[in-house]
């Protein structure tokens, strides 16, 4: 039976690109369009769409408020569109804490290849609504985690997550204490999202966020997220661990890659590394997952019932590679019992 798909977005062209694109897949419908949240509201109600496209920028009542009411009232898959602005990302941002699946930005070009590479995000990120838990994401604590009196020397933290995952990373690095080791974290996100997801976090969290910059040495109580479109990697010199940034080829479709991050920890950290894989759609991740278990590192996967899409945590379970699957609240526990200093 094929996926029902409403398109809420004001603007005539996208919305017959939309329901072009979405039109010619077998698997999904488009069952009707509203120009804006009040006609979704009543499209909604008569159609009973299985997902949503909804547009940032809307007329009459604007998508966040929108999104904010529809999820209070009737949670539904909700896949945002958006336009490469740092208005319209920090929005987005937004519509991801409010439980939005996932998000893609619209064609920066006329180019054949920008408009097929938004065709096929859209129809993946669909089909993977469709399948996805709808979660209200709880408020992140506000009274951070106690410091820890002492971690592991060289202890190493890595994370990587793709749909549904911010929030859970948000989560996560509140419940880590101050004093934590280094984190490094991968999130699969376009460029200037991840410099504002950064910063978004930074004002959450006890440790200091900022993006990754190339050469900069790791340091405990912080943490860094890979750019948008830039590989992050960790070396070890001199005793201190170093962030290696750059724009190597695609790894599984994915630039900033997690494979790309993990296999790296593997190498520099071996035993002191630890790799935390969370929900996602695709398999980037598993390998890696799999490279720092072989070196001796601890390895933690989300489990299926808290994931949004449980597509990179199964497949990193299924190849063997997991040593705790836990839900984030869980994982965060467990880390500082396996990373603190005996004694």
């Amino acid at each position: 039976m094929a996926i029902r798909v409403l398109i809420v977005e004001d603007s005539p062209l996208m919305q017959r690109l939309l329901s072009t694109i979405i039109g010619a897949q077998d698997d999904l419908k488009v069952v009707g369009t509203a120009g804006d949240p009040i006609e979704a509201r009543e499209r909604i109600k008569q159609l009973k769409p299985d997902v949503i496209t909804l547009d940032v920028e809307m007329p009459r009542m604007d998508g966040i408020t929108f999104l904010e009411r529809l999820m209070r009232l009737r949670p539904m898959p909700v896949v945002m569109i958006s336009s490469l602005t740092e208005s319209n990302a920090q929005v987005t941002l937004r519509a991801l804490e409010l439980g939005a699946v996932d998000f893609v930005t619209k064609p920066g070009g006329e180019g054949s290849r920008d408009l097929a590479n938004f065709g096929d995000d859209v129809v993946e990120k669909v089909r993977a609504a469709a399948k996805a838990e709808v979660h209200a994401f709880p408020d992140p604590p506000t009274v951070p985690a106690p410091a820890v009196a002492t971690f592991r020397p060289s202890a190493l933290i890595a994370v990587g997550g793709s749909t549904g995952a911010t929030e859970m990373i948000r989560e996560l690095l509140t419940r880590l204490p101050s004093n934590s080791p280094p984190v490094a974290i991968v999130q699969h996100m376009p460029e200037m999202f991840t410099r504002l997801f950064a910063r978004r976090l930074d004002d959450l969290c006890a440790l200091k966020v900022t993006e990754a910059e190339d050469g900069e040495p790791l340091q405990a109580g912080h943490a860094y997220i890979a750019p948008g479109d830039w590989h992050l990697r960790i070396d070890a010199k001199g005793g201190d661990y170093i962030a290696r940034i750059g724009q190597e080829m695609l790894v599984n479709r994915h630039r900033p890659s997690v494979d790309v991050l993990f296999e790296s920890v593997a190498k520099a950290a071996g035993d002191k590394g630890a790799g935390v894989l969370l929900t996602g759609m695709g398999k980037d991740g598993a390998e890696g997952l799999g490279a720092i278990k072989r070196s001796g590192g601890a390895t933690f996967a989300q489990d299926q019932a808290s994931c949004v899409v449980f597509g990179m945590p199964k497949a990193a379970i299924e190849a063997g590679y997991v040593d705790h699957v836990e839900p984030v609240a869980g994982i965060a526990q467990r880390l500082v019992e396996v990373l603190r200093r005996p004694g």
